[in-house]
């Protein structure tokens, strides 16, 4: 989504409140591209629609590759081409879609001509939940992994998202969903799903400056080493 995808996480009271239940413990700040984070799923082993939250890569690794280190980023999916995609199109057509809650996400302005990074966060101050894909990865012996992706869409003429990323760059923003559309998200059959991922009105986003202070990066990882993530 940025030259440095960066997420503020959304704590697990927050995620207990709004969401699933799940564990309580350290937590870090922030994450970046391949950290591990928390989203939420259809539970598989019931009938019943039921939500659970799990810990995942954020950048799906998808089922052909030979390694879990890929070349490629795949940390957003483009909701235009996500049912045709190499990497993301067996999850889809699966139905192996998510929630990923956040508290806040970034973007880079560049109005200036230089990079000042921007915070978007909800207005109400309720958590953000982002329409994503998650992913099961096997590879030789037992090796797994479990990944997620967030998707975006076209934002070129969205208020606030249009004003991101490079001159010459496409507009693109998060697909944000509403409480009411959580279920159905994880729900529907993938042709309806798409009716879900719009642009979120500009009135419930609270936007602004939000410079990134010296070493917040290396602190966020270090932190990462303590964070108590669900089994999945």
């Amino acid at each position: 989504m940025c030259e440095l995808p960066c997420r503020a996480r959304c704590t697990p009271l927050r995620i207990r409140i709004r969401f699933v239940q799940m564990p309580l413990g350290p937590w870090a700040r922030q994450l970046y591209l391949k950290s591990r984070g928390t989203f939420i799923r259809r539970r598989a082993d019931v009938v019943e629609l039921e939500r659970e939250a799990t810990g995942g890569t954020w950048g799906l690794l998808p089922w052909f590759a030979k390694t879990p280190e890929i070349k490629f980023d795949t940390v957003n999916a483009r909701s235009e081409t996500v049912a045709t995609s190499a990497s993301y199109k067996a999850p889809w057509a699966r139905g192996q879609r998510c929630i990923v809650p956040m508290d806040a996400f970034f973007e880079p302005n560049w109005e200036t001509g230089k990079h000042i990074r921007w915070k978007f966060s909800r207005r109400d101050g309720a958590p953000i939940a982002v329409a994503g894909l998650w992913e099961r990865w096997r590879g030789k012996g037992d090796q797994e992994n479990i990944s997620h992706t967030l998707l975006t869409v076209n934002a070129d003429d969205h208020p606030m998202m249009s004003r991101m990323h490079r001159l010459d760059k496409e507009k693109r923003m998060l697909a944000l969903l509403d409480p009411a559309e959580y279920d159905e998200w994880l729900e529907r059959p993938p042709a309806g799903a798409f009716e879900l991922l719009q642009e979120y009105p500009p009135e419930l986003l609270l936007d602004e400056p939000w410079p990134k202070p010296p070493a917040e990066r290396s602190l966020a990882l270090e932190e990462m080493a303590d964070v108590l993530m669900p089994d999945n």
